[in-house]
């Protein structure tokens, strides 16, 4: 609906209903003038022409004239175009029928006028003109004699031309209209090519290609627009730049920073786990710290193994080591190596698929321990497979997720209760579990990984995979 009432057709329409309404008001005046001049030079040459031919009639023979007379005089006054009928009192010639006489006209005729009238009789248009003889008495008064004197003449002729000038009309109006559908689609087509060349550059602006630039021509309003466009997209491209190379630099910060504290950390958390383990043969104090001590060299070194994984994943690193495994012995084993599987319900049909078996493994194990960590028991695991997806959901029963949190629940280092920003927690792994998700794709498919709140109560994480991933890079590699 919006293309077929798009600008293209709105030109068409505004030039074809101002074509079409000029040529109706040129036609039409011009038609009405036309008609009127024609129709007003017959009557004025057939009244006339009338008035000539009686004046040779004076003086009259007889001021009283019988049939014959009356006939005589119609004679005189009749032509190949006219048909007369004089008339006194009671007499009258042969001929026109006095019925045919319209009785306004007959009225002013018998009243002493000249006058006349326009009549359709038989469907045809006539000019009746009536007149009464005067004459002039020898003392220069003008006297009536009563004889009416009544001429009809044909209209026909002036009617075809008056037809031919309507057929002219409507074919000055036919052709003004293709005319200025033609000109419209001209001023269409130089209007909407710039305008057309403006809506691709911004869609593909809008894809990401930000060398995308349209030419300049000319020096009208969407020449401004187009050098306008061109300088946004100059200005936009610098700022993406600038801020994907700070992006990079912080990128190989953290990375940096992460593998240079992997070494130090591992003999951190070697002489904390050697303090841990002597921690009750110390006295309270020095237990207690060095319990402390063991618990944050692990989360600290958890930090920065999340940190290294998620650095692998922003700069294209992080790759797929497909094997096709059965899923529910992949999350059984999950499940029992961090001491989950006593803790949880499962349902897990044999399926087999091809996936990465650890990047599974770190899923199932970060969204159960989430689950058990900050929801409520029971916690459940059940799997699920049609013939082109593989579907893990980890339910539980605590108190569900926040309508604001569910937008930001797969943020890095997001947290939704601010009281645990000191947790175990980095703030990572529901960021690394989705991009292992997304990282498992057939080609045309990728995995996702969706968080929602339960109908009655919990929160529900479900992992979506292909059920053959594919890894362009494995394969040729093998």
């Amino acid at each position: 609906m919006r293309r077929a009432w798009g600008l293209r057709t709105r030109l068409l329409l505004a030039f074809a209903l101002l074509s079409v309404l000029t040529a109706v008001a040129v036609a039409g005046a011009s038609y009405v003038q036309s008609r009127n001049l024609v129709l007003q030079q017959a009557q004025d040459a057939a009244v006339e022409g009338m008035t000539t031919r009686l004046e040779a009639l004076y003086p009259l023979p007889d001021t009283e004239p019988d049939e014959a007379g009356l006939t005589e005089i119609a004679s005189a006054v009749s032509d190949r175009e006219t048909s007369s009928v004089a008339i006194r009192g009671e007499l009258q010639s042969p001929g026109l029928n006095p019925a045919d006489i319209p009785g306004e006209l007959r009225r002013a005729v018998t009243g002493g006028q000249i006058a006349w009238q326009r009549v359709v009789r038989d469907g045809h248009p006539v000019l009746v003109i009536g007149t009464p003889l005067l004459v002039v008495g020898t003392d220069g008064n003008v006297m009536p004699t009563g004889i009416e004197v009544y001429t009809v003449r044909s209209l026909l002729g002036e009617q075809l031309s008056i037809e031919e000038l309507a057929r002219n009309a409507w074919l000055i109006g036919g052709a003004a209209l293709v005319v200025a559908i033609g000109l419209a689609l001209l001023a269409a087509r130089g209007v909407l090519r710039p305008v057309r060349e403006l809506g691709d550059a911004a869609r593909r602006l809008g894809e990401g290609d930000l060398a995308t630039r349209i030419s300049v021509r000319g020096s009208d309003e969407l020449a401004e627009v187009a050098h306008t466009f061109n300088h946004t997209a100059a200005e936009l491209e610098q700022h993406v730049d600038r801020l994907q190379a700070m992006e990079a630099d912080a990128r190989r910060f953290v990375a940096d920073v992460s593998h240079e504290l992997r070494t130090p950390l591992a003999a951190v958390a070697a002489v904390a786990d050697i303090l841990d383990e002597d921690a009750d043969t110390l006295p309270d104090e020095l237990g207690r710290a060095a319990r402390l001590v063991s618990q944050e060299a692990h989360n600290l070194t958890r930090l920065v193994n999340d940190l290294m994984e998620i650095s692998r994943f922003d700069s294209g690193a992080a790759a797929l080591e497909l094997d096709e495994v059965d899923v529910a012995a992949l999350v059984r084993a999950s499940l029992r190596s961090r001491g989950f599987a006593e803790r949880v319900e499962t349902d897990l049909p044999e399926v087999s698929a091809v996936v990465d078996p650890r990047r599974i493994d770190v899923v199932v194990a970060n969204l159960v321990g989430n689950a058990l960590r900050h929801g409520a028991p029971p916690v459940s695991v059940r799997l699920a497979a049609d013939p082109e997806w593989v579907t893990i959901e980890v339910r539980d029963h605590g108190p569900g997720l926040d309508a604001a949190v569910l937008p930001h629940v797969f943020d890095r280092f997001y947290k939704a209760d601010a009281a645990r920003t000191r947790s175990e927690g980095s703030g990572l792994g529901l960021a690394i579990a989705r991009e292992n998700a997304v990282l498992h794709h057939d080609g045309a498919r990728r995995g996702e990984l969706s968080a929602a709140s339960s109908a009655d109560g919990g929160a529900v994480f479900t992992l979506r995979l292909p059920r053959r991933a594919h890894d362009p890079e494995q394969e040729a590699r093998s």
